[in-house]
């Protein structure tokens, strides 16, 4: 038997594997392997995964923080979209909302400054995606998503929502500022 060659008699599996299909299946055995823990390794070394947490939360409660985060760091209004800016200090804990169809409220940020970035939907699956950088996180309603983000450009970033959400969803755009 080879292993291009079907085997000759019909029970098969008594018969010895030959060499070369042999190498073959050691070679893509180690290959895989090799990708494994190169995944592994890379989610470190690469810094392109996000290193973040995940809680169960009411979205009654994550809106309670959320106002209150606004109540206490508001610095203005935004005229066209009559919502509240919000810029809170270095460091602190910061609550974004995703819910049909808005990204609720604009944050206003320090360059270089961290800050704890929790985020949850009050209604249905929205997706998370800060523009122009690589950042997209799906937003379950009842959870609360949190990560450590440090902005190091300055400008207007926009939040877009990258999962259908209903009939509103094109326009489901969020703003963060950098100065």
């Amino acid at each position: 038997m080879t292993a291009i060659q079907p085997p000759s008699a019909r029970i098969w599996w008594n018969e010895p594997v030959a060499k070369p299909e042999l190498i073959w299946v050691t070679v893509a055995f180690l290959w895989g392997l090799v990708m494994f823990f190169t995944m592994i390794w890379w989610h470190g070394a690469g810094k392109q995964n996000l290193s973040n947490e995940a809680y169960r939360i009411t979205p009654e409660m994550f809106m309670a923080r959320t106002e209150e985060m606004i109540g206490k760091y508001k610095s203005g209004m935004d005229e066209a979209s009559g919502m509240p800016i919000v810029r809170p200090p270095s460091g602190s804990d910061i609550y974004l909302v995703g819910r049909m169809w808005q990204w609720y409220p604009i944050l206003e940020l320090e360059k270089d400054q961290s800050y704890r970035l929790h985020i949850s939907s009050l209604d249905i699956l929205h997706g998370f995606s800060l523009q122009p950088t690589n950042i997209n996180l799906q937003i379950h309603p009842g959870y609360e998503m949190v990560l450590t983000a440090t902005p190091d450009q300055a400008g207007q970033f926009a939040i877009v929502c990258n999962e259908f959400c209903g009939i509103g969803h094109h326009a489901m755009v969020g703003r963060v500022i950098v100065k």
